[in-house]
């Protein structure tokens, strides 16, 4: 097996280090003693933190988000794993333009999807509700859970399917048995993906947010918009606290390899 030469680790541990600088200056600062963003030089504190639980409207807006990245990841991927199939096992007139149409909002600006939803939700008076909200966020991060599960659908025997059909086995309990275990690397990839794009639109989100509907990405960009405390700095360490732990227990429960690339045990 080849090893990496000493260029080759070098241009590596210059990408790595390019990749987390921002992320350990945001840590750095949200340690600030002081009231605006500043390197902490004069030592660490954890004011900052502990004003996290006094600004109720982070604490409810990241609520919200988690609410909103919940259902609709989970609406995306019911939606993606039939289509899925579908698009998998059948062949049928305008199957590559139906597969386009999916995948398109990957291919379409946000900024222009914010503004025709808000447009839309203007005319048709229906703005301001969790459920349209929850809406416009599956239309966006279905392309994610599709693709995963299309890459973990595509080349499946279905050997054992049909076996377990003729030996008198439901469609149900023949997709519930073989067909959603084999699949389900790129189910629970597809999800996490989705869940993570979901809880972190920004650009689409705050054209068709409202008062009542002010997920976390828009408050911390409102709240960074108005003042220059590190109030902001510390919600996110927390953050990239929390999505390390959260990987740390997929990869002891489900196994990294199996979400991401769908490597088997």
């Amino acid at each position: 097996m080849r090893k990496n030469g000493l260029l080759s680790l070098i241009y590596h541990s210059i990408f790595i280090a390019f990749i987390l600088a921002p992320l350990v200056v945001v840590v750095l600062v949200s340690f600030t003693s002081k009231g605006y963003i500043s390197m902490p030089t004069d030592g660490f504190s954890l004011r900052w933190f502990r004003a996290i639980g006094s600004a109720s409207e982070l604490v409810a807006a990241f609520w919200l988000s988690l609410w909103l990245g919940l259902a609709s990841a989970t609406v995306a991927v019911v939606l993606a794993v039939p289509a899925a199939l579908a698009l998998v096992r059948y062949r049928f007139p305008g199957r590559s333009v139906l597969t386009a149409f999916f995948m398109s909002p990957l291919m379409i600006p946000h900024v222009v999807l914010g503004v025709a939803f808000l447009r839309f939700f203007s005319t048709a008076g229906i703005t301001g509700s969790f459920f349209w909200l929850a809406l416009t966020h599956v239309v966006v991060v279905m392309p994610y859970a599709l693709r995963l599960v299309l890459a973990s659908a595509t080349g499946l025997d279905r050997d054992a399917e049909k076996a377990a059909l003729s030996l008198g086995a439901s469609r149900a309990t023949a997709f519930r048995r073989i067909v959603l275990p084999l699949i389900l690397p790129g189910v629970v990839g597809g999800w996490m993906l989705a869940f993570i794009q979901s809880f972190d639109e920004l650009t689409m989100t705050v054209f068709v947010a409202t008062p009542g509907t002010t997920t976390l990405p828009v408050a911390m960009y409102n709240q960074i918009a108005n003042t220059i405390d590190p109030l902001v700095a510390s919600v996110s360490t927390v953050l990239i606290a929390g999505t390390l732990v959260l990987m740390v227990l997929l990869d002891r429960i489900v196994g990294l390899d199996r979400v991401l690339i769908g490597k088997g045990s």
